[in-house]
């Protein structure tokens, strides 16, 4: 630890706003993390397994309250049809494809500015090696013979921990914004087969429902 608060130390001006970049990778990756792999996620098969137990059984109060207990978006989506089993068809989609437009941005938001975070800490370093490298010459023009080598070196460490803290905080910054794509993707992939299949086996079994079950799960 101290090896590194001296290389901070040495890195000048440069290393502050890399480090504030630092603080708000941390921030959005422990919320999407949090957010992405423990709120959202949902084992998509177990669900609709037991939605068809449910809808086959014409239990419309236990679907909707299954529903109601794991407030995936998935489930969000689904229980949105279900509370308009009374409709038409149309009517059951239109409320389905609502409810997915307030989850799909609730999944998708944050992760990009991942990638701009990163691309931002890479721009960071460089204007910190470019500024320690300018100081460094500029330095040297001045002074003494005796000093030249001792403020050339000063300004070349500024500008190699700029570089490296610049780096060091991009690299894992774009190598999370990846996963946590692929999650996303992954994600909104499981939601929309999962949600086709729910709106036919919902049509398929709505005569064997009994829509009042609605006034009250509402």
């Amino acid at each position: 630890m101290d090896a590194i608060a001296e290389a901070f130390k040495e890195g000048g001006w440069g290393m502050y706003p890399i480090a504030t970049i630092a603080v708000f990778v941390i921030a959005i990756t422990a919320e999407r993390i949090s957010y992405l792999y423990f709120k959202a996620r949902i084992n998509k098969n177990d669900f609709v397994n037991t939605m068809h137990k449910y809808l086959f059984q014409g239990n419309l109060q236990r679907a909707i309250t299954y529903c109601s207990s794991n407030r995936a978006p998935l489930a969000n989506i689904i229980k949105a049809g279900l509370l308009r089993i009374d409709g038409s068809e149309k009517e059951i989609q239109s409320a389905m494809d609502e409810m997915a437009l307030q989850e799909m941005p609730r999944i998708e938001k944050r992760t990009g500015y991942l990638a701009m975070l990163g691309n931002v800490a890479v721009l960071a370093g460089l204007l910190g090696t470019i500024s320690g490298l300018i100081r460094s010459f500029a330095a040297v023009s001045y002074a003494d013979a005796a000093e030249k080598a001792v403020l050339l070196a000063k300004g070349i460490s500024e500008a190699m921990n700029c570089t490296a803290f610049g780096l060091g905080t991009a690299i894992p910054t774009l190598i999370i914004f990846s996963i946590l794509s692929g999650t996303t993707q992954h994600l909104i992939d499981d939601i929309n087969e999962s949600s086709v299949r729910m709106l036919n086996l919902i049509l398929a079994n709505r005569d064997k429902l009994n829509t009042s079950d609605v006034q009250g799960a509402e």
